[in-house]
């Protein structure tokens, strides 16, 4: 006789990806834009946790903390998972997909703005995850929303490279 067992509730691990704190230890309009739909996303399923990442950039705290911060009383404290060492968007993308497979995510979402989710999505691709986007409103001037662009399209050969060299390491092992 086989006895079935209930399969383990879907949970999606939404990716918030860090960005600048202001000298006086708050969010920058991207990072409180990035945490309020991140927001929105996790209050609409409780089966979706957020992982917060982001170290300590020009000014303290970290991201991840001031991210944490925001979401107090919004989202359950045991929801919310800190990285608060990555400083870059592979070493996020490394320690988000290193928590999900460890934790049994079966959906990644990466929460970033649109001119990064290229680079964001190849990068967890490389790494063997699917992942979709938080779908987010651009906001800022277009002559930056130009130049954001413009330095992704540039970083995206970069770490083409690195995160294929991260993927062939992780196979090593």
């Amino acid at each position: 006789m086989t006895i079935d067992r209930p399969e383990a509730p879907a949970r999606t691990l939404v990716v918030v990806f860090g960005a600048a704190v202001r000298a006086d230890g708050t969010a920058s309009p991207a990072l409180a834009r990035r945490v309020g739909y991140a927001a929105a996303v996790a209050e609409a399923d409780p089966r979706t946790d957020l992982f917060l990442s982001g170290g300590v950039g020009t000014y303290p705290p970290s991201e991840a903390a001031v991210m944490a911060e925001l979401l107090h009383g919004t989202v359950a404290r045991d929801r919310l998972i800190l990285d608060d060492v990555s400083m870059d968007t592979l070493q996020t993308v490394r320690a988000a997909a290193g928590y999900a497979r460890r934790h049994g995510y079966t959906a990644i979402r990466t929460c970033t703005d649109a001119y990064h989710q290229p680079r964001v999505r190849m990068l967890f691709a490389l790494l063997g995850l699917a992942s979709r986007p938080v779908r987010m409103v651009a906001r800022g001037p277009r002559p930056l929303q130009a130049k954001m662009w413009m330095r992704e399209a540039a970083a995206i050969p970069y770490d083409m490279v690195a995160g294929v060299y991260a993927a062939w390491r992780h196979r090593r092992r």
